[in-house]
């Protein structure tokens, strides 16, 4: 906050001399601003934190599975220009023989690591449509798909009390693999633990050591009941108070159409664009800082 104090101080004394040089330092002096703004818009308890980004394909088979193939895309060319590093931990493979050999996803979780990647991916969580032509129907019929993403906080340790005993947990390994059941490990090196009293299941397949997995797993798993206990907070406040209770993310918050027309419109902010595409190939930097702003008004 000071260096934009400074900044605002010699931007008036340079007022006074060349307008070029004027007119730049106000471009620098407006996107300083503009970051120390997102900063006060980013205050949340973990939005300074890694995110976990997961994908579950809806009903609707090859579709549905290679729509969430597709925002998996997003979202990693996404965390690419931010340059945040993201890794699969683990990935449940659908159906292939799409286009050019595409293998569909059923769901995929993903670790992702950088400043603020959760306060920027938060809003993401929700249902996701899309509105195409099937490349899977030999008719090439307009076809609706649907994909939940859910995003979780990195938590560690210390930043939490929440207690999970050895009990209510079951621990399974299996042999992790990749693409079409290749490159299966030889050892059980992956990781499901199941949490018995609320049935939540996690994986993790991305190390090659059990133990790396297991640790994986438990971080997940710990967010994962952090925000069932938020969820469940929330709704004895609105029960309180008498509101109607929506479920989170049983709503739908974006839609992406590529036929007979091509827009992505995000159904909360009303922000929208034509260029499908290059949403798809990552461009959400728009609809993420409109979400951020809307959570505010």
């Amino acid at each position: 906050m000071e260096e934009i104090k400074n900044d605002i101080a010699d931007y008036k004394v340079l007022q006074s001399f060349d307008s070029a040089q004027d007119k730049f330092s106000l471009e620098n002096l407006n996107v300083k601003i503009e970051k120390q703004e997102f900063k006060t818009y980013l205050s949340g308890k973990y939005d300074k934190s890694n995110a976990i980004l997961e994908i579950y394909s809806g009903a609707g088979g090859q579709d549905s599975q290679d729509w969430s193939t597709m925002l998996l895309r997003m979202y990693e060319r996404y965390c690419e220009k931010k340059g945040y590093k993201t890794a699969i931990l683990h990935q449940a493979l659908g159906e292939g023989g799409g286009p050019e050999g595409r293998i569909g996803t059923k769901s995929v979780i993903i670790e992702i690591k950088g400043n603020y990647a959760y306060g920027f991916l938060k809003k993401e969580a929700g249902v996701h449509r899309l509105v195409r032509l099937s490349p899977f129907n030999s008719q090439k019929l307009r076809h609706t798909s649907f994909a939940l993403v859910n995003i979780l906080p990195e938590i560690k340790d210390n930043e939490i009390e929440l207690e999970i005993r050895p009990d209510d947990l079951k621990i399974d390994t299996f042999k992790a693999s990749g693409p079409g059941g290749q490159y299966v490990n030889k050892t059980e090196s992956a990781i499901r633990i199941t949490h018995i009293p609320t049935g939540i299941v996690v994986a993790s397949q991305k190390e090659r050591l059990q133990g790396k997995n297991k640790d994986k797993a438990m971080k997940i798993l710990v967010a994962k009941l952090y925000q069932l206990r938020e969820e469940q907070h929330v709704k004895e406040i609105k029960e309180i108070k008498g509101e109607n209770i929506s479920v989170r993310f049983g709503n739908q918050i974006r839609s992406y159409v590529l036929h007979p027309y091509k827009m992505v419109k995000d159904l909360r902010t009303l922000y929208e664009t034509s260029d499908a595409e290059g949403v798809l190939d990552g461009d959400l930097e728009k609809f993420i800082e409109a979400e951020i702003k809307y959570d505010k008004i």
